[in-house]
Protein backbone atom coordinates (compact mmCIF):
# COMPACT_ATOMS: atom_id res chain seq x y z
CA UNK A 1 0.00 0.00 0.00
CA UNK A 2 1.22 3.67 -1.04
CA UNK A 3 2.34 5.66 1.85
CA UNK A 4 0.82 8.96 3.07
CA UNK A 5 3.21 12.13 1.69
CA UNK A 6 3.15 12.84 5.20
CA UNK A 7 4.50 9.50 6.02
CA UNK A 8 6.82 9.88 3.44
CA UNK A 9 10.98 10.53 3.77
CA UNK A 10 11.40 12.86 0.84
CA UNK A 11 14.78 12.99 -0.62
CA UNK A 12 15.44 16.24 -3.15
CA UNK A 13 18.67 15.52 -5.30
CA UNK A 14 19.67 19.49 -6.29
CA UNK A 15 19.83 22.36 -4.19
CA UNK A 16 19.41 25.39 -6.46
CA UNK A 17 16.40 27.73 -6.64
CA UNK A 18 13.48 24.73 -7.61
CA UNK A 19 15.10 22.03 -5.22
CA UNK A 20 15.58 24.10 -2.39
CA UNK A 21 13.04 25.94 -2.81
CA UNK A 22 10.61 22.27 -2.80
CA UNK A 23 12.22 21.44 0.95
CA UNK A 24 11.69 24.34 2.04
CA UNK A 25 7.74 24.30 1.68
CA UNK A 26 8.01 20.29 2.97
CA UNK A 27 9.82 21.53 5.92
CA UNK A 28 8.64 24.53 7.03
CA UNK A 29 4.88 23.23 6.43
CA UNK A 30 5.90 19.45 8.25
CA UNK A 31 4.42 17.96 4.81
CA UNK A 32 6.38 14.71 5.39
CA UNK A 33 8.49 12.47 7.61
CA UNK A 34 11.62 14.02 6.24
CA UNK A 35 13.33 15.95 3.92
CA UNK A 36 16.52 15.42 3.22
CA UNK A 37 18.79 17.46 0.60
CA UNK A 38 21.62 16.06 -1.27
CA UNK A 39 23.71 18.13 -3.18
CA UNK A 40 27.52 18.16 -4.87
CA UNK A 41 28.82 21.55 -2.96
CA UNK A 42 29.88 21.22 0.59
CA UNK A 43 28.95 24.77 0.93
CA UNK A 44 25.55 24.49 -0.62
CA UNK A 45 25.03 21.22 2.15
CA UNK A 46 26.09 23.01 5.19
CA UNK A 47 24.24 26.34 4.39
CA UNK A 48 20.77 24.13 3.63
CA UNK A 49 20.97 22.19 7.07
CA UNK A 50 21.88 25.11 9.17
CA UNK A 51 19.10 27.18 7.39
CA UNK A 52 16.52 24.56 8.26
CA UNK A 53 15.80 23.93 4.85
CA UNK A 54 15.91 20.42 4.97
CA UNK A 55 16.05 17.67 7.96
CA UNK A 56 19.11 16.27 7.06
CA UNK A 57 21.74 16.84 4.46
CA UNK A 58 24.61 15.24 2.70
CA UNK A 59 27.11 15.56 -0.51
CA UNK A 60 26.64 11.49 -0.98
CA UNK A 61 24.13 10.29 -3.31
CA UNK A 62 23.63 6.96 -2.04
CA UNK A 63 23.62 8.27 1.27
CA UNK A 64 20.87 10.91 0.84
CA UNK A 65 18.58 8.25 -1.46
CA UNK A 66 18.90 5.27 0.90
CA UNK A 67 15.54 4.44 2.12
CA UNK A 68 13.84 7.51 0.79
CA UNK A 69 10.03 7.33 -0.20
CA UNK A 70 10.18 9.90 -2.85
CA UNK A 71 12.89 11.01 -4.80
CA UNK A 72 13.31 14.16 -6.58
CA UNK A 73 15.77 14.67 -9.16
CA UNK A 74 16.12 18.94 -8.96
CA UNK A 75 18.94 18.65 -11.67
CA UNK A 76 19.94 20.56 -14.89
CA UNK A 77 18.27 17.79 -17.50
CA UNK A 78 21.44 15.81 -18.76
CA UNK A 79 22.20 15.70 -15.16
CA UNK A 80 18.85 13.95 -14.31
CA UNK A 81 19.35 12.05 -17.53
CA UNK A 82 23.03 10.15 -15.83
CA UNK A 83 21.71 10.12 -12.37
CA UNK A 84 18.60 8.06 -13.71
CA UNK A 85 21.55 5.77 -14.66
CA UNK A 86 23.42 5.48 -11.67
CA UNK A 87 20.28 5.78 -8.99
CA UNK A 88 18.15 2.78 -10.21
CA UNK A 89 20.65 0.63 -8.01
CA UNK A 90 20.22 2.37 -4.87
CA UNK A 91 16.71 3.00 -4.16
CA UNK A 92 13.92 0.59 -1.95
CA UNK A 93 10.96 -1.43 -4.33
CA UNK A 94 8.30 1.16 -4.92
CA UNK A 95 10.12 4.40 -4.35
CA UNK A 96 8.63 7.48 -6.23
CA UNK A 97 11.03 9.12 -8.53
CA UNK A 98 9.80 11.77 -9.90
CA UNK A 99 12.40 15.09 -11.96
CA UNK A 100 11.72 18.61 -12.17
CA UNK A 101 12.83 18.82 -15.85
CA UNK A 102 11.85 21.08 -18.28
CA UNK A 103 12.09 18.67 -21.20
CA UNK A 104 10.39 15.90 -20.54
CA UNK A 105 10.38 12.81 -23.67
CA UNK A 106 14.26 12.20 -23.17
CA UNK A 107 14.13 11.93 -19.28
CA UNK A 108 10.59 9.68 -19.29
CA UNK A 109 12.68 7.47 -21.71
CA UNK A 110 15.32 7.01 -19.44
CA UNK A 111 12.74 6.76 -16.71
CA UNK A 112 11.61 3.69 -18.41
CA UNK A 113 15.08 2.27 -18.11
CA UNK A 114 14.73 2.23 -13.93
CA UNK A 115 15.27 -1.28 -12.11
CA UNK A 116 11.23 -2.86 -12.22
CA UNK A 117 9.80 -1.75 -8.40
CA UNK A 118 10.73 1.74 -9.04
CA UNK A 119 7.85 4.07 -9.43
CA UNK A 120 8.27 6.74 -11.92
CA UNK A 121 6.65 10.10 -12.47
CA UNK A 122 8.08 13.29 -14.93
CA UNK A 123 7.36 16.36 -13.76
CA UNK A 124 8.02 19.99 -14.56
CA UNK A 125 6.59 22.76 -12.52
CA UNK A 126 6.52 26.16 -14.21
CA UNK A 127 7.69 28.53 -12.80
CA UNK A 128 10.77 30.16 -11.50
CA UNK A 129 13.53 33.12 -11.68
CA UNK A 130 16.08 33.86 -13.66
CA UNK A 131 18.65 33.46 -11.08
CA UNK A 132 19.66 30.44 -9.41
CA UNK A 133 21.42 28.81 -6.85
CA UNK A 134 20.44 28.17 -3.18
CA UNK A 135 20.97 31.94 -2.40
CA UNK A 136 17.91 32.11 -4.61
CA UNK A 137 15.13 29.59 -3.41
CA UNK A 138 12.16 30.60 -1.55
CA UNK A 139 9.19 29.50 0.51
CA UNK A 140 6.16 29.49 -1.72
CA UNK A 141 7.38 29.44 -5.03
CA UNK A 142 5.00 26.82 -6.22
CA UNK A 143 2.51 28.57 -5.02
CA UNK A 144 -0.70 28.77 -8.23
CA UNK A 145 1.83 27.29 -10.39
CA UNK A 146 0.89 24.27 -13.30
CA UNK A 147 2.90 21.92 -12.87
CA UNK A 148 3.09 19.52 -15.30
CA UNK A 149 2.97 15.44 -14.87
CA UNK A 150 3.95 13.07 -17.13
CA UNK A 151 3.44 9.34 -15.88
CA UNK A 152 4.66 6.34 -17.58
CA UNK A 153 2.68 3.26 -18.37
CA UNK A 154 4.36 1.36 -15.57
CA UNK A 155 3.62 4.47 -13.33
CA UNK A 156 0.51 2.71 -10.86
CA UNK A 157 -2.32 4.23 -9.81
CA UNK A 158 -1.12 4.97 -6.46
CA UNK A 159 1.74 6.45 -7.04
CA UNK A 160 0.74 8.95 -9.20
CA UNK A 161 -1.98 9.88 -6.65
CA UNK A 162 1.23 10.26 -4.29
CA UNK A 163 2.77 12.55 -6.80
CA UNK A 164 -0.32 14.96 -6.93
CA UNK A 165 -0.20 15.05 -3.20
CA UNK A 166 3.36 16.50 -3.52
CA UNK A 167 2.13 19.13 -5.85
CA UNK A 168 -0.99 20.01 -4.02
CA UNK A 169 0.91 19.76 -0.67
CA UNK A 170 2.89 22.91 -1.69
CA UNK A 171 -0.14 24.75 -3.89
CA UNK A 172 0.93 24.12 -7.47
CA UNK A 173 -1.64 22.93 -9.69
CA UNK A 174 -1.00 19.36 -11.53
CA UNK A 175 -1.30 19.03 -15.01
CA UNK A 176 -1.29 15.93 -17.04
CA UNK A 177 0.59 15.16 -20.06
CA UNK A 178 2.54 12.99 -22.18
CA UNK A 179 6.03 13.89 -22.40
CA UNK A 180 5.84 14.95 -26.02
CA UNK A 181 2.88 17.22 -26.06
CA UNK A 182 4.78 18.80 -22.97
CA UNK A 183 8.16 19.18 -24.70
CA UNK A 184 6.40 21.17 -28.19
CA UNK A 185 4.04 23.27 -25.41
CA UNK A 186 6.91 24.43 -22.95
CA UNK A 187 9.51 24.76 -26.88
CA UNK A 188 6.60 27.99 -27.54
CA UNK A 189 6.11 29.76 -24.14
CA UNK A 190 9.47 29.20 -22.57
CA UNK A 191 12.49 27.87 -24.75
CA UNK A 192 11.57 30.35 -27.91
CA UNK A 193 11.32 33.22 -25.50
CA UNK A 194 14.63 33.09 -23.98
CA UNK A 195 16.26 32.52 -27.59
CA UNK A 196 14.16 35.16 -28.87
CA UNK A 197 15.66 37.24 -25.54
CA UNK A 198 19.15 36.68 -26.19
CA UNK A 199 19.07 37.46 -29.81
CA UNK A 200 17.36 40.80 -28.96
CA UNK A 201 20.26 41.93 -26.21
CA UNK A 202 23.23 40.61 -29.57
CA UNK A 203 21.12 43.01 -30.98
CA UNK A 204 21.26 45.48 -28.77
CA UNK A 205 25.13 45.14 -28.01
CA UNK A 206 25.92 45.42 -31.71
CA UNK A 207 24.46 48.82 -31.62
CA UNK A 208 26.29 49.57 -28.27
CA UNK A 209 29.40 48.87 -30.01
CA UNK A 210 28.33 51.42 -32.11
CA UNK A 211 26.67 54.00 -29.52
CA UNK A 212 27.11 53.41 -26.13
CA UNK A 213 24.07 55.89 -25.48
CA UNK A 214 21.84 53.25 -26.23
CA UNK A 215 22.78 51.47 -22.58
CA UNK A 216 21.66 54.70 -20.93
CA UNK A 217 18.35 54.90 -22.78
CA UNK A 218 17.24 51.26 -22.39
CA UNK A 219 14.13 51.36 -19.87
CA UNK A 220 11.53 49.10 -19.35
CA UNK A 221 10.33 47.71 -22.72
CA UNK A 222 14.42 46.37 -23.02
CA UNK A 223 14.32 45.40 -19.60
CA UNK A 224 11.00 43.28 -19.40
CA UNK A 225 11.70 41.70 -23.02
CA UNK A 226 15.27 40.72 -22.42
CA UNK A 227 14.91 39.44 -19.00
CA UNK A 228 15.29 35.78 -19.62
CA UNK A 229 18.34 36.10 -21.22
CA UNK A 230 20.12 36.60 -17.98
CA UNK A 231 18.95 32.69 -17.06
CA UNK A 232 21.33 30.24 -16.22
CA UNK A 233 23.11 29.33 -19.68
CA UNK A 234 23.67 25.99 -18.37
CA UNK A 235 20.40 25.20 -17.49
CA UNK A 236 18.99 26.45 -21.17
CA UNK A 237 21.44 24.50 -22.48
CA UNK A 238 20.69 21.47 -21.67
CA UNK A 239 17.00 22.28 -22.33
CA UNK A 240 17.27 23.52 -25.79
CA UNK A 241 19.65 19.89 -26.65
CA UNK A 242 17.13 17.94 -25.24
CA UNK A 243 13.82 19.54 -27.02
CA UNK A 244 15.91 20.71 -30.39
CA UNK A 245 13.20 19.20 -33.03
CA UNK A 246 10.41 21.47 -31.29
CA UNK A 247 12.48 24.84 -30.19
CA UNK A 248 13.56 24.42 -34.10
CA UNK A 249 9.77 24.48 -35.37
CA UNK A 250 8.82 26.98 -32.81
CA UNK A 251 11.72 29.02 -34.28
CA UNK A 252 10.61 28.77 -37.67
CA UNK A 253 7.05 29.73 -36.75
CA UNK A 254 8.43 33.19 -35.78
CA UNK A 255 10.93 33.52 -38.02
CA UNK A 256 7.98 32.90 -40.80
CA UNK A 257 5.50 35.52 -38.40
CA UNK A 258 8.82 38.26 -37.80
CA UNK A 259 9.62 38.03 -41.81
CA UNK A 260 5.59 39.27 -42.28
CA UNK A 261 6.04 41.80 -40.13
CA UNK A 262 9.33 43.08 -41.97
CA UNK A 263 8.01 42.40 -45.57
CA UNK A 264 4.79 45.04 -44.40
CA UNK A 265 6.97 47.48 -43.03
CA UNK A 266 9.46 47.48 -45.77
CA UNK A 267 6.35 48.16 -48.13
CA UNK A 268 5.34 50.78 -45.66
CA UNK A 269 1.95 48.66 -45.69
CA UNK A 270 0.45 50.22 -42.38
CA UNK A 271 -2.89 48.43 -43.10
CA UNK A 272 -0.95 44.91 -42.76
CA UNK A 273 1.30 45.99 -40.11
CA UNK A 274 -1.77 47.39 -38.02
CA UNK A 275 -3.58 44.34 -38.55
CA UNK A 276 -1.17 41.62 -37.57
CA UNK A 277 -0.09 44.13 -34.44
CA UNK A 278 -3.93 44.22 -33.49
CA UNK A 279 -4.50 40.91 -33.46
CA UNK A 280 -1.36 39.84 -31.25
CA UNK A 281 -2.50 43.11 -28.91
CA UNK A 282 -5.88 41.68 -28.49
CA UNK A 283 -4.84 37.91 -27.72
CA UNK A 284 -2.09 39.01 -25.14
CA UNK A 285 -4.78 41.61 -23.36
CA UNK A 286 -6.89 38.53 -23.03
CA UNK A 287 -4.42 36.34 -21.69
CA UNK A 288 -3.99 36.41 -18.04
CA UNK A 289 -1.13 35.31 -16.10
CA UNK A 290 -0.50 32.94 -13.01
CA UNK A 291 -0.17 35.73 -10.12
CA UNK A 292 1.49 35.12 -7.31
CA UNK A 293 -0.43 35.42 -4.16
Amino acid sequence: MQKRLKDCRVAVVGLGLMGASLCMDLTRGGLCREVRGIARRTDTVLEAFFSGAVDLATNDLNTGVLGADIVVLATPVRTILSMLEEIGPLLWPGCLVIDMGSTKAEICAAMERLPHGIQPVGGHPMTGKETAGFSAAEPGLYQGAPWAITPLARTSQESLDLAHELVHAVGAQPILLTPQRHDRLVAAISHLPYLAAGALVHAVTNLGDQDPLVWDLAAGGFRDTSRVAASDTRMFLDILMTNREAVLDQLDAMLSHLQSLRAALADGDECELNRRLSASQARRSAWRPRTRP
